[in-house]
C-alpha cells in the first residue's frame, strides 16, 4: 500500500478514464451498471463498543501508572471519540483520563463542527485565537489532580504539542501512550473484524469486475482509476489502487515511467478501500493478456509458497519478527537476497492493519511483540527482480485462538489470480 492522490482526484479521473484499445486513444466512461453497493448491511461501531474501548484504555492507564492520554485528530481520536477532524496549526485534542469522561479541546469557532461527530459522552472546552490549547488542557489536568501523574502522548502527536504541554504542566512527566493506545487498537473486536471483512469483499468484487476489462495499451493509471470507480460503486471509499506493469512491478511502489499492457506483460496491482473507517489491502499479480512465461510462473509460485510459509509461522505467542524470519530463510534457500538484498524480498513480510492501512506492529525482523488473538496483518512477501518484473501476492489475516484466518483467500495460480 502507498500514499496516493486524494480520493476526489482519483474519482474525477475515473469519470473519464483514458483507454487505449487497438492502439487508438479514446475517452470512455466506465459502465458500472452491473455493480451495486454491497456495504449496506455493514454495522457502524456503536456506543457500547466505544464505551468498552474507553474502559479498556482506562484499565491500561491504571496498570501502567498513567494519569491521562493525549491524542490528536486521526484514527486514534476517531477510534476513542468518533471525532473526525483534521490537523492544523490550531490544535484540536482529545484527553482520555484514567477515570471519568474524556475531554475535547478545540478552537472556539470550531466547537459546533467538532461536536457534530463526537460519539461519546465528553466534556468540551474551547480556546480563543489569542490563547493556547495546551493551557486549557493543563488547567483541566490540575482540576482533575492529574497534573503530577505521567501523561501518555499518542505516538503520532506533533512535537510542538508536548512542548506546549510542558510549558503549562511542567510537573506532568510525558511518556509514550503506546501501552494504552496500541493495547486497545491492536486487538480487533468482532465488530471491527466484520467491517474489515466487508471492505475486503468490496476490493475483491472490484478486482473481479476490473480483470476482464483490462485491454492492450492501457496504462497503470487508467487501470487504477477503473479500480477506484468500481470500488466506489460497490460502496467502498477508495484508499489506493496501484497498478504496475512489466519492469515497473520490480519496484514495490512503482515507477515514474509509463508502461502499457501488452501480450505477456505482468501486471502487479495493490488495492484497498475503507468501509466505516476500516481498511482492506489486497495485491494480485498476473498476466492479463497472453501467456505467462516460465520465469514469471516460477517466481509467482515461489511468492505463493512464501505467503504460506508466513501464515504457518504466525502462531499465538510467536514474535511478529519470527514470521518475517521464516519467509526470509525460505527465500534465501532459493538463492534470493540474502536479507533485504535484490533480487529478493526488499521489504517486510507484512504490516498491521485496521483503521489505518499501516498500523503497529509489523511482521519484520527484530519485532518482539508476540502475536495474540485479534491482531490483524497483511501477508505480502513479494519478490522483485530489478529490470525484469516483480511479483506480490497480498492477503490479510487476523489471529484467532486457533491460529491465523484469512480475510481473503490467496489465489491458486498465476492464471487464476482471483
Amino acid at each position: 500500500m502507498i500514499a496516493t492522490p486524494s480520493r476526489r482526484a482519483l474519482l474525477a479521473a475515473a469519470a473519464t478514464v483514458p483507454l487505449l484499445s487497438a492502439g487508438l486513444l479514446r475517452a470512455a466512461e466506465p459502465d458500472l451498471s452491473a455493480l451495486r453497493d454491497i456495504t449496506t448491511g455493514a454495522t457502524p461501531i456503536g456506543a457500547d463498543e466505544r464505551a468498552r474501548r474507553l474502559a479498556r484504555a482506562q484499565g491500561l492507564m491504571a496498570a501502567n501508572g498513567l494519569g491521562a492520554v493525549l491524542i490528536e485528530p486521526g484514527s486514534s481520536m476517531l477510534y476513542f471519540t468518533g471525532v473526525r477532524w483534521g490537523r492544523s496549526e490550531r490544535p484540536t485534542l482529545a484527553i482520555l483520563p484514567r477515570e471519568g469522561a474524556p475531554l475535547i479541546v478545540t478552537p472556539f469557532f470550531e466547537e459546533p463542527s467538532v461536536r457534530q461527530t463526537l460519539a461519546v459522552p465528553a466534556e468540551v472546552r474551547v480556546w480563543q485565537e489569542d490563547g493556547n490549547a495546551l493551557a486549557v488542557v493543563a488547567a483541566w489536568l490540575r482540576e482533575r489532580r492529574l497534573d503530577r501523574l505521567p501523561i501518555g502522548i499518542e505516538e503520532t502527536v506533533r512535537v510542538f504539542i508536548p512542548g506546549d504541554l510542558a510549558r503549562y504542566a511542567p510537573d506532568a512527566r510525558q511518556v509514550s501512550a503506546n501501552p494504552v493506545v496500541r493495547g486497545c487498537r491492536m486487538i480487533k473486536t468482532p465488530a471491527e473484524l466484520a467491517l474489515m471483512e466487508t471492505a475486503t469483499k468490496v476490493t475483491l468484487a472490484a478486482y473481479h469486475w476490473l480483470a476482464p476489462r483490462i485491454e492492450a495499451g492501457m496504462t497503470g493509471s487508467a487501470i487504477g482509476a477503473l479500480m477506484n470507480a468500481a470500488t466506489t460503486r460497490l460502496g467502498g471509499d477508495p484508499e489506493f489502487a496501484l497498478a504496475l506493469i512489466g519492469p515497473a512491478a520490480a519496484l514495490p511502489h512503482g515507477s515514474r515511467e509509463v508502461h502499457r499492457i501488452a501480450d505477456g506483460a505482468l501486471l502487479l496491482m495493490d488495492c484497498g478501500c475503507t468501509v466505516q473507517g476500516y481498511q482492506s489491502d489486497i495485491s494480485r499479480t498476473w498476466v492479463p493478456r497472453g501467456t505467462a512465461s516460465t520465469a514469471q510462473r516460477t517466481v509467482w509460485d515461489q511468492v505463493a509458497h512464501g505467503q504460506q510459509v508466513a501464515l504457518d509461522a504466525a502462531r499465538i505467542g510467536a514474535t511478529a519478527g519470527s514470521v518475517d524470519d521464516a519467509v526470509r530463510r525460505y527465500y534465501t534457500g532459493l538463492g534470493y537476497g540474502p536479507d533485504y538484498a535484490l533480487p529478493g524480498l526488499s521489504h517486510r513480510t507484512g504490516h498491521g492493519i485496521g483503521m489505518d492501512g499501516h498500523e503497529p506492529v509489523n511482521l519484520v525482523r527484530g519485532e518482539t511483540t508476540r502475536l495474540a488473538a485479534g491482531m490483524c496483518f497483511s501477508n505480502e512477501p513479494g519478490l522483485y527482480l530489478p529490470g525484469r518484473f516483480g511479483v506480490r501476492i497480498e492477503d490479510c489475516f487476523h489471529m484467532t485462538a486457533a491460529g491465523p484466518r484469512w480475510f481473503s483467500t490467496p489465489p491458486a495460480a498465476i492464471d487464476t489470480p482471483l
